[in-house]
């Protein structure tokens, strides 16, 4: 069980310690599968993102992290992913509470790929070198790589803890200071980052947390002291802030919505459709931005792939994600819910077919942000059903006629960030997968590989995360230093 002093988060964590300025109340969390209140937590507006702002920009000027070296910087990762990992089981459990993630689920990505990424980055800044002398015309160049200043890094609700270390790892790894605003919708596992970088020894004002709205996230987007802003969530929200940081030459990296597109070719093998169904279509509930949400289907095997699709969705268990048997956990809010149903009601409203589902409530499930995984056939791919991000357990077939109709259909989106297809003959499937305009794409199987860049295209975004550096890079600045010196080393 959650001990009570993860469920009571009266204040935010600034320059290492619990702090009460600026509050601005609480923020209350309810279960998403009982729509019980689980706790609350400190809420923050600009006063409370000023004060965690200067704190940030002091400790990257005159504090210990502005004269840290990658070694000890790495040495705080590693103590900082021991912590996490000591409350690893509370943060899966908390999670699932808060957003309905089936609690297998909620540790593999909230604990272990967290705390794997912080390890990563441990070992690759120990490697590596931040320094290159290069010969000039006069004598030699210094290439520093330079941390980029104060990030602004602002999270999402679906996979929070990854969410965040994967802008906070890797800023820290730079030798970068952060003010971190989780959003209101998991709050409280978010205060356990503190308690994680209290015991981990970090210094005073690198890491600084506060749960807040819209007021606090534009704050920290405007403020001057911010160098760099990095967000996960809404294409709608990531054009806004991406403006407001154009205008003041702010670096930005935006890992926004989707609308991915699963490409059946007719030759497709139908049990790996099958076996890519968990964790590309229906993967959190489809609250996942990779979601492939449009299943574009070789005419000849439509009927066959729905019937596929039909089975897996009416077998999924849906309840309570703390209980193991269950496959479909909630919404993480009712908002949400109510969000995602009505594109259910207009889908139906548009001409489309429900296969499976519908807008009503899952049989027995009276509580609880629950939505019924649902099935539509006969969608035109310019209905809004198609083009619009749902977020949630609700799939769009669409019959194609020939391989350049499919890839012109997968390609008739504001988005690109994921993507499969599936076909016998994978060099086939590599060319198609070349053809289409998305960051992710995978050829028989969709997997997130950490190792290698993440990041979207169009209006899923700009910039990458993860990668062979951890995505180190997007919070590095170079700077070139000339000398006539010869022999530096």
């Amino acid at each position: 069980m959650i001990s009570r002093e993860l469920l009571d988060r009266p204040a935010f964590y600034i320059d290492g310690r619990w702090e009460r300025t600026g509050h601005c109340g609480t923020t209350v969390q309810i279960e998403a599968a009982t729509e019980e209140i689980l706790g609350e937590a400190a809420l923050g507006g600009p006063i409370a993102i000023e004060k965690a702002v200067a704190s940030a920009r002091k400790a990257l000027d005159d504090g210990p992290w502005s004269r840290s070296t990658p070694a000890e910087r790495a040495d705080h990762l590693c103590r900082f992913a021991d912590a996490l990992e000591r409350r690893g089981g509370e943060i899966a459990e908390l999670v699932s509470r808060e957003n309905g993630m089936l609690k297998d689920l909620s540790l593999a990505s909230n604990v272990t790929a967290t705390t794997a990424l912080l390890r990563r980055l441990a070992e690759h800044i120990s490697t590596r070198d931040f320094d290159v002398v290069q010969p000039n015309l006069l004598g030699q160049t210094i290439v520093r790589q330079e941390p980029v200043g104060v990030v602004g890094a602002i999270s999402t609700w679906n996979y929070p803890q990854l969410a965040a270390i994967s802008k906070v790892a890797p800023a820290l790894a730079a030798g970068c200071t952060v003010v971190l605003k989780p959003p209101l919708e998991t709050g409280l596992d978010a205060y356990v980052l503190g308690d994680a970088a209290d015991e981990a020894g970090l210094p005073p004002g690198v890491l600084n947390i506060v749960v807040g709205g819209v007021d606090a996230g534009r704050a920290l987007v405007s403020h001057a002291d911010v160098d760099k802003i990095s967000f996960t969530g809404s294409t709608v929200a990531g054009r806004s802030i991406g403006e407001v940081a154009g205008r003041a030459f702010k670096r930005v990296t935006l890992e926004l919505g989707g609308k991915s597109a699963a490409i059946v070719l007719a030759d497709a093998e139908i049990d790996a459709v099958i076996e890519t169904i968990d964790t590309a279509m229906f993967k959190n509930g489809g609250q996942t931005c990779t979601t492939n949400s449009r299943v574009l289907v070789h005419r000849s095997r439509h009927d066959e792939v729905v019937s596929a699709l039909v089975d897996y969705a009416e077998n999924l268990i849906i309840g309570n994600p703390l209980d193991e048997r269950v496959t479909l956990g909630p919404m993480a809010s009712r908002r949400h819910r109510d969000r995602v149903r009505e594109y259910i009601r207009l889908g139906e409203f548009e001409g489309a077919r429900i296969a499976c589902g519908g807008a009503s409530a899952p049989d027995g499930l009276n509580r609880g942000w629950f939505v019924k995984p649902t099935v539509f056939t006969d969608v035109s791919n310019e209905s809004r059903l198609a083009q619009e991000e749902v977020f949630g357990p609700v799939i769009a077939v669409i019959a194609y006629e020939n391989e350049d109709d499919a890839v012109a259909l997968a390609n008739d989106s504001s988005f690109g960030i994921g993507g499969c297809v599936f076909t016998r003959d994978e060099d086939r499937g590599l060319q198609v997968a070349g053809r289409i305009r998305t960051g992710t794409i995978g050829v028989n199987h969709y997997s997130l590989d950490f190792g290698a860049p993440f990041g979207g295209v169009k209006g899923s975004g700009i910039g990458r995360e993860f990668g062979q550096d951890g995505g180190l890079g997007e919070y590095l600045e170079p700077k070139s230093i000339y000398t006539r010196a010869e022999g530096l080393q």
